[in-house]
């Protein structure tokens, strides 16, 4: 039987190293402070980190609880990981690409996923392109503003 692979891809720029985008991605009990997720649990621990290859994270933005395993790190450059459960699709991967151009990063998001009711595909595709373009949007803004120098206390006037 036929399954249409779905693909979702975005690009954003944010004007900060990679290094700050990455731990940002990194730390799972952010993300709720940047995104639209509404919660964040660590089920299971990396094989040689607490976040690492083959950590579980599970994310719940009501009424959705997504279980999510890291499968691939490199620092300051990418970001993988599959999903568990949590939707109606399968063969869900995400991968988080990080490019340093212009001083600051190209954040590449890309997801791919296929569903076995062509229509429940589409529903899901638009949904989860929506989602993902505020994850990257609030990814960029929150990697930005750690990287904004803050106050001189009272220098550089």
């Amino acid at each position: 039987m036929y399954q249409m692979v779905h693909i979702i891809e975005v690009e954003r720029f944010a004007a900060t190293e990679p290094a700050v985008v990455y731990a940002l991605l990194r730390d799972g009990a952010g993300w709720p402070t940047w995104s639209p997720l509404g919660s964040f649990e660590l089920e299971r621990q990396g094989e040689a980190e607490r976040e690492g290859v083959g950590a579980i994270r599970v994310f719940r933005t009501w009424p959705v609880r997504s279980r999510e395993r890291i499968v691939e790190l490199v620092p300051d450059r990418r970001l993988a990981y599959v999903l568990e459960s949590g939707l109606p699709i399968q063969d869900y991967r995400a991968q988080v690409d990080l490019e340093p151009r212009d001083g600051g990063t190209v954040i590449r998001w890309r997801s791919t996923f296929s569903a076995r009711v062509p229509l429940l595909g589409r529903l899901v595709h638009t949904m989860l392109d929506r989602f993902i373009l505020r994850l990257v949007a609030g990814l960029a803004a929150a990697a930005e503003a750690r990287s904004t120098p803050r106050s001189m206390g009272g220098q550089g006037r």
